[in-house]
């Protein structure tokens, strides 16, 4: 198992569209959590339970996920790594696909 730079798989600098956490997990959560202020740390817990729990729950998250990720990387490709614009979607928009559908 390679971990640091310089490894087997070229992977494009900066890449946060190939990452789902960043694309869609992290902010999915922000807004969910922060929906209005928070008191204590146990809210803040329950809060962050309660998101993730959604996330399990809802049906066809995951597949949606899932197929975004292989859009990505397919766009990644084309574009031999390159830099990609304006193929994807706002955050808000990718959080509420997601969501949604």
């Amino acid at each position: 198992r390679w971990i640091g730079r310089g490894g087997p798989v070229a992977w494009p600098p900066r890449s946060p569209d190939l990452n789902p956490l960043d694309y869609f997990l992290w902010g999915y959560l922000k807004s969910q959590v922060y929906s209005s202020p928070i008191n204590d740390l146990e809210e803040l817990r329950n809060r962050i339970h309660h998101a993730c729990q959604i996330i399990r729950q809802r049906c066809g998250i995951s597949e949606r996920v899932r197929y975004s990720v292989r859009r990505r990387y397919q766009a990644c490709i084309k574009m031999e790594g390159g830099h990609v614009e304006n193929v994807f979607l706002s955050s808000k928009q990718k959080c509420l696909y997601l969501i949604n559908g």
